[in-house]
Order: C-alpha cells, then sequence, then structure tokens
C-alpha cells in the first residue's frame, strides 16, 4: 500500500470515528432533550392538575354557598307562609265560632222560624238532589 492510500485510509478511519462520536453525541443530546421534555411535561400536567383541583374547590364552595343561600331563603319564606296559614286559619275558626253563636241565639229567640227555615232549605236540597 501507499503513503497516499494509507494517508486516505487513515482519513477515513478517521473521518469514520470523528462521524460515530458525532452520532453518539447527538444521540446522547436528543436522548437528554427527551428527558428533559418528558420532566417538563410531567411538571405541566402536574401544575395543570393542581389547577383543576382548584377550580373544582373554588367551584363547590361556590355551589355550598349557594346552596345555603337557597336553603335560607327556603325556610323565611316557609315560616312566612306557615305564619299567614295559621293567621288564615285562626281568623277562619272565629268567624266559624261567631257564625255558630249567633245562629244558636237566633235559634233561642224564634224557635218556630229557624225549624221551618231548616225545614224549606231540606226541601230544596232534597229537590236538587233528587234530579
Amino acid at each position: 500500500m501507499s503513503d497516499e492510500e494509507k494517508s486516505s485510509n487513515s482519513n477515513l478511519e478517521s473521518a469514520k470515528a470523528h462521524a460515530k462520536e458525532a452520532a453518539q453525541a447527538a444521540k446522547s443530546h436528543l436522548k437528554e432533550a427527551v428527558d428533559s421534555s418528558k420532566e417538563h411535561l410531567k411538571h405541566a400536567a402536574d401544575d395543570l392538575r393542581a389547577a383543576a383541583e382548584a377550580k373544582a374547590r373554588e367551584l363547590r364552595d361556590a355551589a355550598e354557598s349557594k346552596t345555603r343561600e337557597f336553603r335560607e331563603t327556603a325556610e323565611s319564606r316557609a315560616r312566612e307562609f306557615r305564619g299567614q296559614a295559621e293567621q288564615t286559619y285562626g281568623d277562619a275558626a272565629a268567624r266559624v265560632r261567631t257564625f255558630q253563636e249567633d245562629s244558636e241565639a237566633y235559634i233561642r229567640e224564634k224557635p218556630v222560624q229557624a225549624v221551618l227555615t231548616a225545614a224549606a232549605a231540606g226541601f230544596v236540597l232534597g229537590m236538587l238532589f233528587r234530579r
């Protein structure tokens, strides 16, 4: 082999070695980049998960607050309606007692007219229900 061929072979071997080293270096850098990217993605996912959990807590707290507010409003309205119903019932009961007392007084004062009025009312109702 001539010196020129040896030099060419040596240059070729040297180039192969440099190419192999460059490929190894590129592979190493690529692996580091991939690992770094994985780590960044993991941190981003953790941050996103934490943000989602915080938002979920915020929404749950807001919903619980609104629920309490609605419950308090409903209870207040129920108490208000109960008070109105009790008042209406008391008024109706008082009217019935007054009507009963007035009826008893009328019957004591005019027993014949009361019996005739009751008989007439019974006759009219009998005629209505017979049809």
